[in-house]
């Protein structure tokens, strides 16, 4: 989704963005690989971020490019922009990943203060579910209810005692569904009906399989080489942030999906640090965004029960493989998105709930804790929403001066609501009562997690491996 629509601003044509597609597919499976094996180590898939959308938007509308006449080298010149900017902005993330500086900020964090970042992590998205499933209603209803009824109404069902309905539920709904929307397309039922709902609703209208290549490789400044301008860059810093708040709200929600211990905070900062070289891959082979932890395959975890990292591994093989063959990969492309919207009703919900649970070990008689959680909950959806809005009416966001990076980080930063929820509750968190209230907030619980040795679970889970912990030793 995120390169069908930025690509076609760029100037970018249908075989364009079938470049980008392979690309940004081949570069998540290869950041997966590493984030399984040297960081977090938590079973999480890493893809593209719509964290980054506004500063993009704001590169591809640069007067200096959209000066270019040539459609094909403005989309040229975009990308090689867009990438200097990303080079630069994944600094970022790997100083504030490697120097250990972000691990000694989580050390403010409590169950409290977690609670809305994860449980907006899930919320936060709710424009990317039911209103996007809604565009196609006969495709993204049955899909809702078929997938509903598989994973959890017939979840027991086992074939020669495998969970077959609970392991396999999404594929099967995706694969019957996928073939009724082509069914439908096939038959002609979309004829006549308006351009809107065609392009959400036939399995033919992408154009991505009659331009997708059979084989190609990506390879580093395929697009030339990169541009780099300060304003550009600053602005994508403000990207990479959200980022990385999204992605801590992601890692404390996998763990307990995957019913690991929440990652040590020496363990976090080293994920942040491999996510901060994602983005650096991200801008080197040009994939027109930055990336950040998948919240619907965190959301999965809870729906399959299954929270083995080979399992993401031998995944992450899979999109590499589909990237290098782009027959395969345009092909999946073409599944319908209300199909995967009417998904994430119930993987964000997931995520969302996870996040609420941390509230077991707080004491929420506390009117501090209601009030620090209400608060952050409820700023966390109305300040995003507030920009969201402003921004479709005026065609800018609130933040409108004359220094373009400036406008761009503050509408970046207050569009996220992980961002937002994380500024406001560990803020009031560590300065409301804070001495007197470590009971109520949850810390005797959190304490023992922040450190590597706090349980003798954190060797099984986050222990390096082909035995490096002999040169990075756990703090």
């Amino acid at each position: 989704m995120i390169p069908s629509f930025l690509v076609p601003l760029m100037g970018g044509n249908d075989g364009d963005k079938v470049r980008v597609v392979q690309t940004l597919l081949f570069i998540e499976g290869i950041n997966t690989l590493l984030q399984t094996l040297f960081g977090t180590r938590l079973p999480t898939v890493i893809g593209g971020s719509w964290a980054f959308a506004v500063p993009i938007i704001s590169i591809i509308h640069d007067s200096s490019l959209t000066r270019i006449t040539d459609p094909h080298e403005r989309f040229l010149s975009t990308m090689r922009a867009i990438q200097g900017a990303l080079i630069v902005a994944s600094s970022v993330q790997i100083i504030l990943g490697y120097s250990q500086l972000w691990a000694i900020c989580s050390r403010f964090f409590s169950p409290v203060g977690m609670v809305p970042v994860i449980a907006l992590a899930g919320f936060g998205l709710f424009d990317k579910g039911f209103p996007l499933a809604g565009e196609c209603v006969e495709i993204g209803v049955p899909m809702f209810i078929l997938f509903v009824i598989l994973s959890q109404y017939l979840k027991n069902f086992q074939f020669r005692q495998l969970p077959v309905m609970e392991r396999f539920a999404l594929i099967m709904s995706i694969t019957v569904i996928w073939a009724y929307a082509h069914l439908l397309t096939a038959s002609g039922a979309y004829r006549h009906h308006p351009v809107t709902t065609q392009k959400h609703c036939r399995t033919d209208r992408a154009n991505l399989i009659s331009t997708a290549p059979w084989i190609k490789i990506p390879y580093p400044l395929q697009w030339g080489a990169p541009t780099f301008d300060a304003g550009h860059a600053f602005g994508m810093m403000a990207a990479t942030l959200v980022s990385l708040i999204e992605s801590t709200g992601a890692y404390k929600a996998a763990s307990r999906l995957a019913s690991a211990t929440p990652p040590p905070a020496h363990v976090l900062s080293r994920g942040i640090g491999w996510q901060g070289i994602g983005i650096l891959f991200s801008g080197l082979f040009g994939t027109v965004t930055g990336c950040t932890v998948s919240i619907e395959n965190v959301g999965l975890l809870g729906s399959t029960r299954v929270g083995s990292r080979r399992v993401i591994q031998i995944s992450a093989g899979f999109m590499i493989f589909f990237s290098l063959l782009g027959k395969f990969g345009a092909l999946f492309a073409s599944i319908p998105f209300p199909i995967f919207a009417a998904v994430y009703c119930v993987l964000f919900g997931l995520v969302a709930s996870v996040g609420l649970s941390f509230l077991q070990f707080t004491n929420m008689n506390s009117m501090r804790n209601l009030f620090i959680v209400g608060v952050s909950l409820f700023l966390g959806l109305s300040i995003p929403e507030y920009f969201r809005e402003y921004t479709t009416a005026a065609l800018h966001g609130p933040a409108h001066t004359k220094a373009g990076w400036f406008n761009d980080f503050l509408n970046t930063i207050f569009l996220s609501s992980p961002t937002v929820a994380l500024m406001v509750s560990v803020f009031l968190d560590n300065t409301l009562e804070y001495k007197d209230s470590a009971k109520d907030r949850g810390m005797p619980w959190w304490v023992k997690f922040r450190t590597f040795k706090g349980d003798s679970r954190n060797e099984e889970f986050y222990t390096l491996p082909f035995n490096l912990n002999r040169f990075f030793p756990p703090s």
